[in-house]
């Protein structure tokens, strides 16, 4: 549970450095972005394996490409189902899909399979 916590918090920034970055995506204020956070990784947990099952031959033909398609279409999932947040275009949900998805990565550089800060010591 925890894990999945950290995780939702790395999406609310990811979430928050796209609102600063692109324009036509707005969220009203902290609780909807961090209520934000947590539905986006409910959604790419529950909704997001069955868009890449339903859409696999579409993906294999553009090289993996599609997957991009399916996170703006996550994010634009989440902007629907939440009040507070607003996406204006496929363009905008597709940046900030992007740059969720980085910041995402680059958490996950700091955060182990089970959700904790691990610290590498390296012995000589």
């Amino acid at each position: 549970m925890l894990g999945f916590l950290i995780r939702a918090a790395i999406a609310a920034l990811g979430l928050w450095i796209a609102t600063a970055w692109v324009p036509g995506i707005t969220i009203d204020g902290p609780a909807t972005l961090l209520l934000a956070g947590v539905l986006l990784g409910v959604v790419n947990a529950v909704v997001r394996p069955v868009a890449i099952l339903l859409t696999l031959p579409m993906t294999v033909f553009s090289l993996g490409l599609f997957l991009l398609v399916i996170n703006a279409g996550m994010v634009a999932l989440v902007a629907w189902m939440l009040p507070g947040m607003h996406v204006a275009s496929f363009s905008a949900a597709f940046w900030s899909a992007l740059i969720v998805s980085i910041v995402s990565m680059i958490g996950s550089w700091f955060i182990g399979p089970r959700g904790r800060i691990q610290i590498i010591v390296r012995r000589d």
